[in-house]
């Protein structure tokens, strides 16, 4: 049977250190790897692949522009004056911008089973998003089967929030509902990775030497044995040269780091790690293989956003629609990530992309310098033109416009009359 305080404090345990035991939290349980290393966010972090793919990641949704969108019957428009805009778009609270707050959730998300954010309400409004850090936050389950949540403030002070103020994003989800714990089922990829960082690490302690050991070819009185290691042991490990007499001997045991191919490991390590996360190689500075996605980095881009990010940003916009918009609201309002940015280092491209816009009526002058962040011109630069002539697209094909091409013709031609047929 079990004890009720154990569990207790177990439990209050898992939470100060950053994992949490099963159904109790909003992370992994306990993982330990084979080779003995317990596993968890922090100390995944700290592998520089890990970082730099959650670091890639985030940072990069983050500086995306999210807005809400308006549906109208003349077609979609930016919202800006949407109650929710502001705050997902500017700043979620008093104390985080919006940049910040979006690096700290797509992060969770990545390491953790998802997010958890804390709807700040004004009586029945939401007036603001607060992120909640997973390894301050536990849950239980109520009698009536609800979930209330703990949370640890920084000033160490816990307080309750019910259940329907928690807005939850979850991750990569095999159930449908809530997102799968990333150290969990990447233990045997990450804890690989953390014995290789480690053996390396001794290795290159001791000057590429294996583990050592001392022969001697009589027994040793006990004080003997204490001068033994007083003088001998761990000299040769120092750079020290040792005086091997009486019969002493120096031999190595275990398998030279050529032999087990530490820094191959350390480099399948790298890609192992970036096939975990979907995360190219070369875009964390690993650059033993080119990259097959082409060479231009407008398809580098693209392949970037269509196969790592466009899961992410669907599954955020669509958290957003379900959560924090009512079901009147979402007939008309709906989020939407601005994905244009990315692709602006390809100037030619980006030029021939505006050119094809404008020329055949689909984006407007003024839509163009909008998003260049240019100020908008007026007047004809906010007409839709076609290559023909140049002319609106209501007014092709009529009477008027038919004689002006036919008087610019006569002019050209030198006809003072309008030619027969």
């Amino acid at each position: 049977m079990k004890n009720p305080m154990r569990t207790a404090l177990g439990r209050v345990r898992a939470t100060v250190l950053g994992w949490v035991l099963p159904g109790g939290g909003s992370g992994a349980g306990l993982v330990v790897h084979a080779s003995g290393t317990v596993l968890t966010d922090q100390k995944l972090l700290r592998l520089s692949t890990v970082w730099a793919c959650t670091r890639l990641i985030s940072e990069t949704i983050a500086t995306l522009p999210l807005g809400i969108n308006e549906r109208t019957v003349k077609g979609k428009k930016p919202a800006s004056d949407h109650w929710l805009h502001k705050i997902i778009h500017a700043q979620p609270n008093a104390d985080s911008t919006a940049s910040v707050f979006w690096e700290a959730v797509v992060a969770a998300m990545l390491l953790r089973d998802g997010a958890r954010c804390e709807k700040l309400m004004l009586g029945s409004r939401i007036v603001g998003l607060k992120f909640l850090a997973p390894a301050r936050l536990s849950w239980t389950r109520l009698s009536d089967g609800s979930k209330q949540f703990r949370y640890v403030e920084d000033n160490g002070r816990q307080r309750l929030i019910p259940n329907d103020r928690i807005w939850h994003i979850p991750g990569f989800s095999l159930d449908g509902k809530d997102g799968v714990s990333v150290i969990e089922y990447g233990a045997q990829v990450f804890g690989n990775a953390l014995a290789a960082d480690d053996a390396a690490g001794k290795t290159f302690k001791t000057g590429l030497l294996q583990t050592l050991y001392y022969k001697v070819d009589k027994w040793l009185t006990p004080d003997q044995r204490q001068e033994f290691k007083k003088e001998y042991v761990g000299s040769v490990e120092r750079g020290e040269v040792p005086v091997l007499e009486g019969g002493i001997d120096v031999g190595a045991v275990g398998i030279k780091p050529a032999d087990a191919q530490l820094l191959e490991s350390r480099s399948f390590s790298v890609e192992e790690i970036c096939r975990w996360f979907r995360v190219p190689p070369w875009m964390v500075g690993h650059t033993d293989k080119g990259s097959n996605w082409g060479t231009g980095i407008e398809q580098q881009m693209i392949g970037f956003l269509t196969f790592t990010l466009g899961p992410w940003l669907r599954r955020i916009e669509q958290s957003i629609t379900k959560d924090l918009l009512s079901p009147t609201e979402r007939l008309r309002y709906y989020p939407k990530f601005a994905v244009e940015g990315l692709l602006r280092a390809d100037t030619a491209g980006r030029a021939a992309f505006y050119a094809v816009m404008v020329n055949n009526g689909i984006l407007t002058r003024d839509e163009v310098r909008e998003l260049e962040d240019r100020e908008p011109l007026g007047g004809n630069a906010a007409v839709l033109t076609v290559q023909s002539a140049m002319t609106t697209l209501d007014s092709i094909g009529t009477t008027s416009e038919l004689q002006q091409i036919r008087s610019a013709m006569r002019n050209l031609l030198g006809f003072e009359e309008e030619p027969k047929g």
